[in-house]
């Protein structure tokens, strides 16, 4: 506006004192109040932090930060994303300490200086070594004649060799079977993606992707159903199946696999369903993408246990039971994998 001082540089030479005098033919009333310039500078950083830091889980992580500025900036640091605020502490030079490492603090940090003037930032990445894997993302399925193109995006791998499988079931049941277990097919070293082979047409399925390494299992990715083609695919919790008619023998249920000294004990709850006496289980097993093998026979229908026989050290297996009644054979139980890493003694008997 007319009459107003506009200082286009703000530097030291405009600093001081200020008064506005405003006077016409007749004259003036006098100055006006005294207004003083001040020169404020905005955060600036005097350290920041690396772009990347690598470090063991379970160790202590020490990260710099630091900045300058008129008045003082305040510096906090925060997660970007899944939080650990609560969980971060900060020392009195204003760097990040994550002590003890976990493998939630593994992503992006940021470091924000704010005051007066300004706010400015500054982010780092955070990747925690020796943890199982992170959870694979963007999960895509692109249906195709019986069969679908399972894509995504893996998580990173907590350090060690991961490998992913797929795993699969159809929405809605059948109405001459009522048990479907999720499939689980193995999936290339190095491949982000594959092709599944074998599915009926016209029927929708839910897919999901499992990540694995030395250490164990990554967390499910997200549910995705498969839709008619040319229909995107959306995220969605799993449908519970309408009530169908009984199955003669079901499968075993709820099969867990858990390390002890003496070695992998699996347990389970026998079928919800039996025509007649439960003659015993049938154990498989497989490593990786081979193929399913049978293990050994649990003589009785009674057992609920089993310390599995014959295992190598540092492998990842999967275990599943069938259950034997008659002449009625129930499909498989659901899957329960284990890694044999750090164990030390195994029953002795034939390898798988």
């Amino acid at each position: 506006p007319e009459g107003s001082l506009i200082i286009a540089l703000g530097n030291e030479d405009a600093l001081g004192e200020y008064s506005c005098t405003p006077y016409n033919s007749l004259g003036t009333a006098g100055p006006s109040p005294v207004t003083r310039v001040l020169l404020k500078a905005p955060p600036a950083f005097l350290e920041r932090p690396k772009e990347e830091y690598f470090q063991e889980v379970g160790r202590e992580l020490l990260i710099p930060c630091s900045a300058q500025g008129d008045p003082p900036p305040a510096i906090s640091w925060a997660k970007v994303g899944r939080g650990l605020q609560a969980r971060a502490q900060v020392d009195n030079s204003s760097s990040l300490i994550l002590r003890p490492l976990t493998k939630e603090a593994h992503g992006r940090w940021e470091c924000t200086a704010s005051n007066a003037v300004a706010r400015v930032a500054t982010s780092t990445h955070v990747y925690v070594l020796g943890t199982s894997p992170h959870v694979v993302t963007n999960v895509s399925v692109v249906p195709l004649p019986k069969g679908a193109n399972v894509s995504w995006e893996p998580g990173f791998d907590g350090g060690y060799l991961q490998r992913f499988s797929v795993w699969y079931t159809p929405l809605a049941k059948r109405p001459d079977r009522t048990h479907h277990d999720w499939v689980s097919l193995a999936v290339p070293v190095g491949a982000a993606y594959l092709l599944v082979p074998g599915l009926q047409p016209q029927t929708q399925y839910q897919f999901s992707v499992l990540a694995q390494n030395k250490l164990g299992s990554g967390p499910f990715s997200e549910i995705v159903l498969s839709a008619p083609e040319g229909l995107p695919t959306t995220p969605a919790a799993p449908r519970l199946p309408p009530t169908e008619m009984p199955q003669l023998l079901s499968p075993p249920r709820g099969l867990v696999a858990v390390r002890t000294p003496r070695g992998v004990l699996l347990h389970w709850d026998p079928p919800e369903l039996v025509p007649e006496t439960l003659d015993g289980y049938v154990l498989e097993g497989r490593q990786g993408s081979q193929g399913w093998e049978v293990l050994d026979r649990v003589a009785a229908g009674t057992e609920a246990q089993l310390l599995v026989p014959g295992l190598i050290k540092d492998v990842l297996y999967e275990f599943r039971l069938v259950a034997l009644a008659g002449s009625y054979v129930s499909d498989p139980s659901n899957t329960a994998n284990v890694s044999t890493s750090g164990l030390e003694v195994y029953p002795s008997r034939t390898q798988l």
